[in-house]
């Protein structure tokens, strides 16, 4: 596989789920929120798990630390983690709900210092309080109005960064012999129905739907594309490339979220969202220093 098809399917991943950033705002218009998302896993759950029936053998739990994982990543990463992500985008835009997930690896190497005993230097320190800056530059709140629905929005979305942090740290020790895929795919099985009832809790119907090509449109991309296609991508590129790298996708997907919400929507995020941005990148620049040098240093050509 040459660099050129792995950069290629990079960028791709991340205008794929960059965009699911767009198709979330507006697919909200016809949907209700927490059971949008619960329609979305139902589908990418069932596509994702036709594919390891094809792909592998091992394609179920078969021991209680296969099903815990799974368990935490359906309850957290999944359920968790997206009911606050589409209760906060009808507050705030797409494109910066993708600015502020970009902080969960920040959150994730502060989980990791707290749960896992990683050691968390002073510069780390730095650099999540950076994006913590990042954040409020993004949120802006008011003393006056802490409740606006901009702070509102942030703090949804940031519940959902961190609620995905944390399922991340969690998961990490719970080793286990099974695929990423099948992991993937009854992490989402489990999620979808969590969110479902969610949804009913909420008092959200499926009679409050809007059937338009649009809703539909948006349901297929997230199920679909967001959903299976990306993920299948990113189960390549994490064998190609690993953990550390495929993380920076995080970092690209704010981008793409930005380019497709001017060319759909016709708008473009004010400067205080970049600035934010630009802060979160920095702070997860400070705590993964190591890691993305030691990715810059195998990026360079060896010397003749």
């Amino acid at each position: 596989m040459t660099r050129t098809s792995t950069t290629g399917l990079f960028l791709l991943l991340g205008l794929l789920w960059g965009g699911s950033f767009v198709a979330i705002e507006i697919g909200l218009a016809d949907f209700p929120p927490v059971l949008f998302a619960s329609y979305r896993f139902y589908i990418a759950g069932v596509a994702i798990l036709g594919y390891t029936l094809l792909t592998t053998d091992h394609w179920h739990p078969r021991r209680y630390d296969e099903w815990l994982v799974a368990g935490i990543a359906g309850v957290l990463m999944i359920a968790g983690t997206h009911a606050f992500l589409y209760l906060g985008v009808p507050y705030i835009s797409g494109d910066v709900a993708a600015i502020i997930i970009s902080f969960s690896p920040v959150l994730t190497a502060v989980f990791a210092s707290l749960l896992l005993e990683d050691r968390l230097t002073r510069i780390s320190l730095a650099g999540f309080f950076c994006g913590l800056v990042g954040i409020g530059l993004i949120s802006q709140p008011d003393p006056s109005n802490l409740l606006s629905a901009n702070v509102i929005g942030v703090s949804l979305v940031f519940a959902s960064a961190t609620v995905w942090a944390l399922g991340t740290v969690l998961t990490r020790p719970l080793r286990t012999d099974m695929p990423v895929q099948s992991l993937q795919a009854w992490a989402m099985l489990i999620g979808a129905p969590l969110l479902h009832a969610t949804a009913i809790a909420r008092g959200e119907s499926a009679a409050a739907i809007a059937w338009t090509p649009v809703a539909a449109g948006t349901l297929a991309y997230l199920g679909i594309m967001a959903g299976t296609v990306a993920f299948l991508i990113y189960f390549e590129l994490l064998d190609r490339l690993g953990a550390a790298e495929i993380n920076l996708i995080g970092y690209l997907e704010p981008v793409a979220a930005t380019g497709l919400s001017y060319l759909i929507l016709g708008r473009l995020i004010d400067i205080s969202s970049v600035a934010g941005f630009v802060a979160i990148f920095v702070g997860f620049a400070l705590i993964k220093r190591t890691a993305i040098r030691e990715i810059t240093t195998s990026a360079r050509p060896p010397n003749n």
